[in-house]
């Protein structure tokens, strides 16, 4: 029979204390311990932290433009404070270019060799028409296998690689509008591709005419056929640029920007391929950005096309390329945060 009451059964009989005594260890030598209370501090200064703002002059508008257009053209040359390319693209760039100037060759070997081999290199090497008008728009090399290559590797990460690691907002957290960077980005991309197609372009029309030592008979009778073919390749950067920068501004990814517009350039030109194989019409081909500069540029060479349909629907196309190619870009880097994506 169980005599303990309430009080009691609470206690350790042994040491005298109270189970919850016992637990918190009451009694163990803090019996004279007293709560340490803070003393009265005293007042101290609020200082306010604010940025301060610039008050001294800026810097001309084209220095801070310059420095976007350096950063990026001269990344090709050295990484070192510029725009890193990779060892594979720089590789690649070379290569094109390179290939570019293989007539370049072909007329100095002409005017080494004698009698017929050096006639037949001429006919295959020379300033004509149609020479002028595939050292811009031949379809291969040029237009397979080159300058859609040349154009994905430049333009595929100028503004999608801005968007993934944040940059864009050191760009616009500092004296620049996006006019001006839209338009440096442009001009640096536009700059790469007119060194590698136009200025080969200028470099084997005027070689041609040194290594075979042509009179100012020769040069006029052709100066009109090559300022045509000039405006050939000039739209042609442009157009492949734009067209560039506008997949590169709609993705995170520079990988995505490159396929899609090798995907644009080819696949164009293979669905337009297979209706006039099998309707035997080439109005198809005006959706083909390639085959309406193509076009154009026989046009303006002045050699027989090789489309059915009205030079008036290749050059409404490659207008509504463009048009719709720099709404997309300006439309995507107006809304650009000054945060990182």
């Amino acid at each position: 029979m169980n005599l303990l009451t309430n009080d009691e059964s609470e206690l350790d009989i042994a040491s005298g204390q109270t189970r919850m005594e016992a637990a918190y260890g009451s009694g163990d030598g803090d019996d004279d311990a007293k709560a340490v209370v803070a003393r009265k501090a005293s007042l101290g200064v609020l200082f306010e932290q604010v940025y301060r703002p610039w008050d001294g002059e800026l810097g001309p508008r084209w220095v801070r433009n310059y420095a976007i257009f350096r950063h990026h053209v001269y990344g090709i040359f050295s990484s070192k404070g510029h725009r890193y390319y990779n060892p594979f693209v720089r590789l690649s760039i070379l290569v094109i270019f390179l290939s570019s100037l293989t007539p370049i060759a072909m007329i100095f070997l002409s005017s080494t060799l004698p009698g017929e081999a050096s006639e037949w290199l001429t006919r295959m090497w020379g300033i004509n028409r149609y020479n002028l008008w595939g050292q811009v728009l031949g379809y291969y090399p040029r237009n397979l296998c080159m300058w859609p290559l040349l154009t994905a590797l430049v333009v595929g990460g100028l503004i999608s690689d801005d968007r993934k690691n944040g940059t864009s907002a050191i760009y616009f957290s500092r004296p620049v509008t996006r006019t001006d960077y839209t338009a440096m980005k442009f001009l640096s991309a536009s700059t790469v591709l007119g060194f590698v197609i136009v200025f080969s372009y200028m470099l084997y029309y005027s070689t041609s005419i040194v290594f075979r030592g042509e009179g100012w008979a020769f040069l006029i009778d052709t100066l009109p056929m090559f300022l045509g073919g000039l405006f050939a390749g000039i739209l042609l950067v442009f157009t492949y640029t734009s067209i560039g920068m506008a997949l590169s501004s709609v993705s995170q990814s520079r990988f995505f920007a490159a396929i899609a517009f090798l995907s644009i350039i080819f696949g164009t030109k293979l669905v337009a391929f297979l209706v006039e194989v099998v309707f035997e019409s080439s109005i198809l081909y005006m959706l083909s950005p390639y085959d309406s500069l193509a076009h154009i540029g026989q046009w303006l060479v002045g050699i027989p096309p090789n489309y059915d349909h009205s030079i008036a629907f290749s050059i409404v196309s490659i207008l509504i390329y463009n048009a719709a190619s720099l709404g997309v870009l300006i439309s995507r880097v107006s809304t650009l945060e000054v945060t990182r994506e």
